[in-house]
């Protein structure tokens, strides 16, 4: 993924917390709208770390060697936590 779509993708996050954020304020805000809002937030979120996971995993570790599998080792901890 391209470093000017992984900033697209992060801006359009933002956006929308923001947008939750100021619906959130209002006195007569939309709860279903704002359900809505954050589970689009949440879908947009988990593509852009899956995508970003399966690009830049293989870019991390292309150079070999111990330390790439002690970040590797690492990488699956991480991933794993949920």
């Amino acid at each position: 993924m391209p470093k000017k779509n992984i900033e697209n993708r992060i801006n359009n996050i933002i956006g929308q917390l923001n947008a939750i954020k100021r619906m959130d304020s209002e006195k007569n805000s939309d709860c279903t709208q704002i359900i809505v809002q954050l589970k689009a937030v949440k879908a947009a979120t988990s593509s852009l770390y899956e995508n970003y996971l399966s690009i830049n995993l293989n870019t991390c570790l292309q150079s070999g060697g111990r330390k790439n599998k002690d970040l590797l080792n690492n990488l699956i901890k991480e991933i794993s936590k949920n």
